[in-house]
């Protein structure tokens, strides 16, 4: 089981980056798959949440509004569009799954991407 994160970048605030999560390896259709973030000296952090098959979704309240998780089931790929980018978005974002239902606690997921940094200038 693999997840291959991709898609981070540098960009102005106020900019938008599109970030992908690659699925290998095995079926997904019970998972739930998270977008988390890390920034230096701080926890990783809750992002976004997406049911693989349901497609139910669940943000963190400084994204609301902002950042869209979604997902394209036959190519088994989650995305992560950053709208409207904060310097305090500026992070390494990594995609996980696990089986079973959605939790925010990063501790609860089997399944980790190696990341992928976003840096945001002022």
């Amino acid at each position: 089981v693999q997840l291959q994160a991709s898609g981070g970048g540098l960009v102005q605030a106020g900019g938008s980056l599109r970030l992908s999560c690659a699925a290998s390896g095995r079926t997904f259709s019970n998972y739930r798959m998270g977008w988390f973030r890390q920034a230096p000296g701080k926890e990783r952090d809750f992002v976004a949440g997406i049911g693989w098959s349901g497609g139910s979704t669940v943000y963190a309240d400084s994204v609301k509004g902002r950042f869209t998780i979604s997902r394209d089931s036959a190519k088994n790929i989650i995305y992560l569009q950053l709208n409207n980018l904060k310097p305090e978005d500026a992070a390494v974002y990594y995609c996980a799954a696990r089986s079973g239902g959605g939790t925010r606690r990063y501790s609860k997921y089997d399944v980790w991407g190696q990341g992928t940094q976003v840096t945001v200038s002022s």
